[in-house]
């Protein structure tokens, strides 16, 4: 039977309309998740919000980062409503005439205005239809270019670059959010309730071990220092040893490319710091005592196929004498005592060639060479602080284990870290590496380091009224491409401040000094001491004041016996002492420190004599100072300039600003608190 036309058309429009409820069930069922993830993005404007990157404080609670809330302006001409305000009020807040002028101009479609501008200079516009405000958050920091250093820098996208901003970043960053508007028929922007977003998370504030105040002082030190002596560059690291922490970190370079914290970063040849960290290794395995006596060849010693010399020929010398006039003779000989494997292990034992744990992503492991690699010469020359590379961090916490008692502690650039609500989520806890030596044996160095201040190559860095050991060291430097350099040299001086109950290691580190002298103890020395006597003088140097116990002059044993000098005999009428007091004679010539093989230090040892003395007699008071005239200088500047000149000082609001009491010109004792006074 022939198919009539009507049933074919009706079965075609059956076909038809079953083919269209079956997409429409694909889409509507299959297919509805992206259809609506898809009409959201038609309605609903997605616009990221930056997290705040944490903070970074002192370990005062100064902060030294912090962030800055700034917007980026974007502009569709062809919506703008007021053309007139959005142009004026652009060039008010900073913006390019040019770009004022595209921002307006209705040819264009779309204009993103370069730079960042204060929400409050754009408030005005910001909520104008055409206009599309996108915040941006800006690292400010507010401390010294030395702590810039440490904590690193943030980039124009917000990624860290270096420092501790890159070491702790999944902890800074934080964690971004989300603002959703919804979106009319035209195009332009609405707030809905119906259009959720999710805030941002700030990120974790991190609080460092660096002391400000003293940070400061270490800067000021440094930069005098290249001043003064025409160094190159330096580093200074301040350090607590009983916790590790590092109370500053002072780098400095006449290459202004460079933006490391070099103290971290740049290993150098120790020299003779080395000396008194071999003798404790000597000491502990009980291959040596400390008034064991060598030969030292009336300065010449042939060894290996070459002459190692001392400046001051002299015919044998005790342990704690070959530390105290830094005869390389003597410590080579001392050092032939261990085996090649004992020497390696003692400068790893110590912290040489491993990083120390800080987070500083750019630090040095330094260079420790295993046995196997060693010359014949090697040993020798690393018992004098050669073929051997540290970083200034690395050589203070070996001093830290000789003044804490002999525990090598894990260094601490970190205090603590908190979260976005306050919350305490990480917190330094000293941490002992290993034991490197005995209490008895770190008491023995410490007698031997305080008597190089007070009678051996390192005088210049004599405090009046506190004990202060140490060592001062000068070695060659190598300068890239072409080995050692005539006329290159690193002068350094590792010291522990007070001997009795140490407070402080100090590592001061200078490159190339010029002058009369570049050893260390004519030149790294007395920066030492000057920044020991402004952390005195500071109100908030990290020192622990009440601890601080005068002066009693230590009992220096030597083979030697030279007739005390007049400044001593002096010295022993005016001191705090028992009945009987330990007098202490001045140095010869010091004309040398020792450090290569071709150096070696040279100073006769002090004479010990009993002298009677009143139970109750006390060191006479400074003679009085003038008061610095800083009225005109920054604050920092002033606060600077009382510091050294011995005053404490009290901040106040008022004017003029740089007015103290006593006034400019007046005199006063050492110690007295000075007010200065800032603008409010």
């Amino acid at each position: 039977m022939p198919i009539e036309r009507t049933n074919v058309i009706h079965g075609a429009l059956l076909l038809f309309a079953g083919a269209i409820v079956a997409k429409a069930a694909h889409v509507q069922i299959v297919q509805h998740g992206q259809w609506k993830a898809r009409a959201a993005q038609l309605h609903f404007d997605d616009d990221t919000i930056p997290a705040p990157r944490g903070t970074i404080t002192d370990a005062s609670g100064r902060v030294l980062v912090e962030n800055r809330e700034l917007v980026r302006i974007r502009v569709a001409p062809r919506e703008l409503r007021d053309r007139a305000r959005v142009a004026a009020t652009l060039g008010k807040a900073g913006a390019a005439k040019e770009w004022v002028r595209r921002a307006v101009d209705t040819t264009r479609k779309w204009v993103e205005v370069p730079g960042t501008f204060l929400p409050t200079d754009v408030a005005a516009i910001t909520e104008q239809r055409g206009v599309y405000p996108q915040p941006v958050v800006q690292r400010v920091f507010s401390g010294s270019e030395g702590i810039r250093r440490v904590v690193g820098r943030v980039g124009g996208d917000g990624r860290p670059l270096d420092g501790i901003e890159l070491a702790l970043d999944t902890l800074l960053r934080g964690e971004r959010g989300t603002a959703m508007m919804l979106r009319d028929g035209k195009g332009g922007a609405l707030e809905s309730p119906f259009a959720r977003g999710q805030a941002a998370r700030a990120g974790h504030a991190v609080t460092l071990t660096i002391n400000a105040a003293l940070q400061d002082i270490c800067e000021r030190a440094l930069a005098d220092a290249l001043k003064t002596l025409g160094a190159t560059g330096g580093d200074i690291v301040v350090m607590n040893p009983h916790d590790g922490d590092v109370l500053a970190l002072a780098s400095q370079r006449s290459d202004v490319r460079t933006t490391s914290a070099t103290a971290l970063s740049e290993p150098f040849e120790p020299g003779s710091t080395m000396k008194p960290l071999v003798a404790a290794r000597l000491l502990e395995l009980g291959r040596a005592k400390a008034d064991e006596v060598v030969n030292t060849e009336n300065g010449e010693y042939a060894l290996n196929g070459r002459v190692i010399h001392d400046d001051e020929p002299r015919k044998e010398l005790a342990l704690r004498d070959v530390i105290r006039v830094s005869s390389n003779i003597g410590i080579v000989k001392f050092a032939q005592r261990l085996a090649p494997r004992e020497q390696f292990e003692m400068m790893r034992d110590m912290g040489f060639g491993s990083p120390t744990g800080v987070p500083y992503p750019a630090e040095s492991r330094g260079l420790v060479r295993p046995p196997s690699k060693w010359t014949p010469q090697s040993p020798a020359s690393m018992a004098m602080g050669y073929e051997v590379a540290v970083t200034p961090l690395q050589l203070a916490t070996a001093y830290a284990a000789v003044a804490n008692g002999g525990s090598l502690l894990e260094p601490a650039l970190v205090r603590e870290v908190r979260d976005d609500e306050g919350n305490v989520v990480w917190r330094h806890e000293p941490r002992v590496v290993r034991r490197v030596m005995s209490p008895r044996t770190a008491a023995t160095v410490r007698e031997m380091l305080e008597a190089v201040v007070d009678s051996g190559t390192s005088t210049a860095a004599d405090l009046a009224s506190f004990t202060l050991g140490g060592k001062s060291g000068t070695a060659r430097r190598v300068e890239r491409g072409i080995g050692y350099a005539a006329g290159h040299y690193n002068a350094v001086f590792a010291g522990i401040f007070p001997v009795e109950d140490p407070q402080f290691v100090i590592v001061v580190k200078l490159e190339n000094p010029q002058g009369d002298s570049y050893f260390g103890g004519k030149t790294a020395g007395p920066v030492t001491k000057g920044l020991i006597q402004a952390a005195l003088a500071a109100r908030d140097a990290a020192l622990d004041r009440a601890a601080l116990a005068p002066r009693v002059l230590p009992k220096a044993r030597s083979a030697y016996s030279p007739k005390p000098s007049a400044r001593d005999t002096e010295r022993a009428n005016t001191a705090v002492a028992p009945r009987t007091v330990t007098v202490v004679a001045a140095p010869l010539d010091l004309r040398r420190d020792s450090n290569d093989v071709d150096a070696v230090d040279q100073s006769a040892v002090r004479y010990v004599v009993r002298l009677p003395a009143p139970k109750t007699s006390r060191a006479p008071a400074s003679p009085p100072r003038a008061v610095p005239a800083v009225q005109g200088l920054p604050l920092r500047d002033a606060l600077y300039a009382l510091h050294r000149a011995g005053f404490h000082v009290r901040l106040a609001n008022g004017a003029p600003a740089g007015r103290t009491i006593p006034a400019a010109g007046s005199l006063a004792a050492a110690g007295t608190e000075v007010t200065l006074y800032r603008a409010p």
